[in-house]
């Protein structure tokens, strides 16, 4: 889970990779560096241990000259978080410098034959025996030294390398981890993911598994796993550089909270017919949706609680048995699919290794793939066989905000697509689904801003407490996991979320006196046995915190407030307030909202 910037054009290079860096930077914060094939035909390097803030520092004291280079930010997995340890890594000459994103599984059987061939480690990563490696391979050709490297290595990795023999070419290889090259006018880039060069490109091409590639200031080679020369069809990003900004906020975070409504249009845009009941998915265009019966929807972390929404909105919506599962347990488990059931991946970056993984199995099995994603050009959006793109917009922070609403959104759309070719929904009942789904936006507008004071309020009360206890049931029980999960991975309090039922099958005996238990309370049909669940709660001495659709609310008295509406299109909104309550706690506490202790955007490493 690493961050990888390349660059080859006209301009100081150094420039150009400290910006990229700095917008990858959500990728690995362990540690930073950078190399630069400089002018008298060395390599120029520079690293740092923590931020890439620590790096620029060090440019500026030292400025690295040329107009070639590759830039890394780090999270660590072999090697502690330390300057040593930091990339780009070099041979025992100084003559190749790599980088790297991914896990070398077989790097301590690589690093003992390096040794007794004599070669020099200066470093306790993974990373380091590819720069040993090229030293060996090299025989006037970074790209096919860097091909030759790969067919030695095992694991998931995406490299990039410069070489003092070919100072005007930066080469990379991927396999099992994102790589794109973004296109310019007399330069070109290499970069994890296309934001980081937003500045200076929209446009990219993408990079298959087992492509390497080279790039000069003219010029883009990408030759397959055999050797022979690709020319995929170049693609363009409708992100603004703006998005990609903070724009005035204090956080992204901050930013991609109040950009939610915005994001809940461009998800809908031109995909609702509401006054015929019909949802419009091009992208399913050809497909059979009657002949659906069973799905699995499968991702990780934020996608994950999405999922656990989407198998309630397709057995309601389409009668359609969906069940929702842990990309990180899936491919382990020996699924068991019905024959024709389509894996539904899920992954607001689609570079997620484990929701990668899975999908393949689901292709290995014989099984259709469909995707749910946010990024265009990612790895699952292409390796799907149907994908819908949220249109979400660039998401920064660390902790998902746009992916969880507009990845319920897009399944919402999808189970009405399948609930409409199936004839489980009716047309009248489609209609008033989809006119309160296009009501989203605006309501999350109203949300958000009457949250704002009461969020503020709470987590000031939050700063000192060890433990919060979140309870849905239904629809709002994924809403409560959710919720948990932004409270302890931004703000560090330990958060857990349980069915409103289940507390009194054990975590009762963990209440007492102020422990704050969260209760989300929308859907109609379980109101009253969830607001009973809450006051049990209470009269264990539990300080109270909720969040009540407001026809229920006098069933329990309302924290936060959300409008009414249908109880399928509630928890897009149920779990605003819930966002809002863990950055402000975050902020309480002095916490690094944007970037987490041990957490990176993108988990590329199973």
């Amino acid at each position: 889970m690493c961050g990888i910037v390349g660059y080859a054009g006209a301009e100081p290079a150094q420039d150009v990779l400290v910006q990229g860096l700095l917008r990858l930077e959500y990728r690995g914060y362990d540690s930073a560096g950078l190399a630069v094939v400089s002018g008298d035909g060395s390599i120029a390097r520079v690293r740092t241990a923590g931020r890439v803030e620590r790096l620029v520092d060090a440019t500026r004291r030292a400025p690295l000259p040329g107009r070639v280079g590759i830039g890394h930010t780090r999270w660590a997995t072999h090697g502690a978080p330390t300057e040593r340890n930091a990339h780009p890594h070099l041979d025992c000459r100084g003559r190749f410098a790599v980088v790297h994103n991914g896990i070398i599984d077989n790097h301590a059987e690589l690093r003992a034959r390096l040794k007794a061939d004599g070669h020099a480690f200066t470093s306790d990563t993974d990373t380091e025996v590819v720069a040993h490696l090229l030293e060996e391979a090299y025989a006037g050709d970074l790209l096919e030294a860097l091909r030759k490297v790969a067919e030695k290595l095992r694991g998931t990795y995406a490299i990039a390398a410069v070489s003092v023999h070919e100072p005007r070419r930066v080469a990379a290889v991927r396999h099992g981890n994102p790589l794109v090259v973004g296109l310019g006018q007399g330069e070109n880039y290499l970069a994890s993911d296309l934001p980081a060069v937003l500045d200076r490109t929209r446009d990219g091409l993408p990079l298959e598994d087992g492509d390497a590639v080279a790039i000069t200031a003219d010029r883009v080679r990408i030759v397959d796993r055999e050797g022979r020369e690709r020319r995929p069809a170049p693609f363009r990003v409708n992100w603004t550089p703006a998005q990609a900004e903070r724009g005035g906020h204090p956080h992204f975070l901050h930013k991609e909270i109040h950009e939610q409504p915005e994001a809940l249009r461009a998800t809908l845009a031109g995909r609702v017919e509401a006054a015929r009941g019909e949802v419009r998915l091009a992208e399913f265009e050809g497909v059979d949706l009657s002949a659906v019966n069973r799905l699995r929807l499968v991702a990780c972390g934020t996608s994950y609680h999405a999922a656990r929404v989407g198998e309630l909105l397709f057995e309601r919506l389409a009668g359609v048995e969906a069940h929702a599962e842990l990309a990180s347990e899936f491919r382990y488990r020996r699924p068991l699919l019905a024959r024709g059931e389509p894996a539904l991946c899920i992954s607001q970056s689609g570079e997620t290794l484990d929701t990668l993984e899975a999908a393949r199995e689901a292709k290995r099995l014989g099984h259709p793939v469909w995707a749910v994603t946010n990024v265009l050009g990612s790895s699952l959006g292409r390796e799907a066989d149907r994908g819908l793109l949220t249109q979400a917009g660039p998401e920064i922070s660390v902790a998902s905000t746009k992916a969880f609403t507009t990845q319920i959104l897009a399944l919402s759309l999808i189970a009405v697509a399948v609930g409409r070719a199936n004839g489980h929904l009716a047309a009248p009942a489609a209609r008033a689904f989809l006119r309160d789904l296009e009501g989203l936006p605006e309501a999350a507008e109203e949300v958000i801003a009457a949250s704002r004071e009461a969020a503020r309020q709470v987590a000031e009360r939050l700063r000192e407490v060890p433990d919060a206890f979140f309870l849905g049931r239904d629809l709002d029980l994924p809403v409560a996991l959710e919720g948990a999960l932004k409270l302890k991975e931004i703000s560090y309090i330990h958060a857990e979320a349980y069915a409103g039922g289940e507390m009194k099958h054990g975590p009762l005996a963990l209440l007492g006196p102020g422990v704050p238990v969260v209760a989300v309370l929308t859907q109609g049909q379980v109101a009253d046995k969830m607001a009973a669940n809450a006051v049990e709660a209470v009269t264990r001495g539990a300080w109270p915190v909720s969040v009540v659709r407001e026809d229920l609310a006098g069933r329990l008295a309302p924290t936060f407030t959300i409008p009414a509406g249908h109880d399928l299109t509630r928890p897009a909104l149920a779990v605003l307030p819930l966002q809002l309550l863990a950055y402000e706690a975050a902020v309480a506490r002095g916490t690094d909202v944007d970037r987490p202790r041990n957490l990176a955007k993108s988990v590329t490493v199973e």
